[in-house]
């Protein structure tokens, strides 16, 4: 190795000597200043606490034969709160919050909103055909028709003036 050679490896061990050095010394001060502040701010508040540790608790635990499993609680699964649907007034609101979804676009073979050629077989079997088959749910060759038009709080009278209202307008 030549003079030129040995000198340019020992000023470049020594830049980058110099830079592990500044590396080491801005990791210290960040990770002493973070100690101070971020870490005694995190854990100064018990509901991020809570959340982390409810976010990290094992999803199952398991019991093993032959060893003591007293610890091991049967905790029932948290239940959701029900969600309660607002209740349509009358027929036309009933279709905007129910029927709109199947006989506004024809799904499953419903007869769509306005279809007057669609509706005329319907309605000739007589308006107490219909609301059976509205209240009770019908599933025919042409189509299915869930019992309330799947929702099953709804009053059998508010059904009959939502079928009303289809047949006023499949007229």
């Amino acid at each position: 190795m030549s003079n030129q050679d040995t000198r340019f490896f020992n000023n470049f061990s020594m830049v980058i000597g110099g830079l592990i050095v500044v590396a080491l010394v801005i990791f210290a001060l960040a990770h002493m200043v973070s100690k101070d502040t971020q870490l005694a701010q995190v854990y100064a508040d018990p509901t991020y606490v809570a959340s982390v540790e409810a976010r990290i608790k094992p999803v199952a635990r398991v019991a093993v034969a032959g060893a003591d499993n007293a610890a091991l609680k049967i905790e029932a699964p948290a239940q959701a709160t029900p969600v309660a649907l607002a209740v349509p007034k009358d027929g036309p609101a009933l279709y905007d919050a129910v029927c709109k979804t199947c006989h506004g676009t024809g799904l499953a073979g419903a007869p769509k909103f306005g279809d007057h050629a669609a509706w005329t077989a319907r309605i000739s079997q007589g308006k107490p055909t219909l609301y059976d088959h509205a209240i009770h749910g019908f599933h025919g060759q042409s189509g299915v028709m869930p019992p309330k038009g799947g929702r099953s709080d709804l009053s059998d009278e508010l059904i009959k003036s939502g079928v009303d209202y289809l047949v006023q307008n499949g007229q």
